[in-house]
């Protein structure tokens, strides 16, 4: 077909993405833009370009604003929860792929229902939780809770590609004498690329952004994450926007860092076990 011809069948399609992709920058571009402005000229042109770009936002997050702080303990308890969710889950799917039973297919069951009980509702069982075990006050309280947060999407998401990897290659493997955890070394984690880095975008967005758990389980300053730092900065009278802007600002820099250096690896573990051969 020829692109002339192809146009018109595909405009609704174009239509509906050029909005959503308003809808989705718009914000962002208010954001960014207001960070570099002016109390004052903020409410006076919320979605003009800055009459003199001011940088007095990003300088008072280093300087008084604690960003540092709070930007080291989001990106280490990101980086630990998203790697024992990435782990967790893999070794479960890998479990749960080659264990044809009646108990696997149930216990796959269990893990999406998961995904229908959000874990918000048992916040009171776990501040009891983590007071028992001593851990109040500690950025380590928020791991177990994203790595089990987490679990239930990754243990689908990897579930339906590591069906998609050829039984041929392990039978071989099983063959050669490698055991089960060389298999899962050599083959499995190589070939899983873009499901593992599926799993991890998906579960950065959740964790960095959580302000729920940060908010229940800690209260001490040194141990506060990015996103509950910055309710610091909302007063009771009155709100410094540049600094709160500028700080959301960079917070969000993490995130798309990661998803444009993973776009591929991403869409492509989206779509695994979609197209049927």
């Amino acid at each position: 077909m020829k692109p002339a011809m192809r146009l018109p069948r595909y405009l609704g399609s174009y239509l509906i993405l050029g909005l959503w992709t308003i809808l989705v920058l718009g914000p962002l571009y208010v954001m960014v833009i207001n960070s570099f402005k002016p109390q004052i000229e903020i409410f006076s042109s919320p979605f003009g370009w800055p009459k003199k770009w001011n940088f007095s936002g990003y300088l008072a997050l280093w300087n008084t604003g604690h960003f540092g702080r709070y930007f080291v303990n989001s990106l280490i308890i990101t980086i630990l929860s998203i790697s024992g969710t990435v782990l967790c889950a893999t070794l479960a799917s890998f479990g749960l792929v080659n264990w044809r039973t009646k108990a696997s297919s149930l216990l796959s069951l269990l893990f999406i229902a998961g995904m229908m009980i959000p874990i918000r509702i048992a916040s009171i069982n776990l501040l009891q939780l983590m007071k028992f075990l001593g851990l109040l006050d500690k950025l380590g309280s928020l791991l177990p809770i994203y790595i089990a947060m987490g679990m239930p999407m990754a243990v689908l998401i990897m579930s339906e590609y590591l069906r998609t990897i050829p039984k041929e290659l392990t039978q071989a493997a099983y063959i050669d004498g490698a055991g089960s955890l060389l298999i899962f070394r050599k083959i499995i984690l190589p070939l899983a690329r873009p499901a593992l880095a599926t799993v991890a975008i998906f579960n950065l967005v959740n964790i960095w952004n959580d302000l729920w758990f940060p908010l229940i389980f800690i209260h001490a300053d040194d141990q506060r994450t990015l996103m509950l730092g910055v309710t610091r900065l909302f007063g009771q009278y009155q709100t410094d926007w540049t600094k709160v802007l500028a700080t959301l600002t960079m917070a969000t820099i993490p995130i798309l860092l990661l998803y444009l250096a993973m776009s591929k690896q991403f869409i492509r573990g989206l779509t695994a076990g979609a197209v049927k051969e």
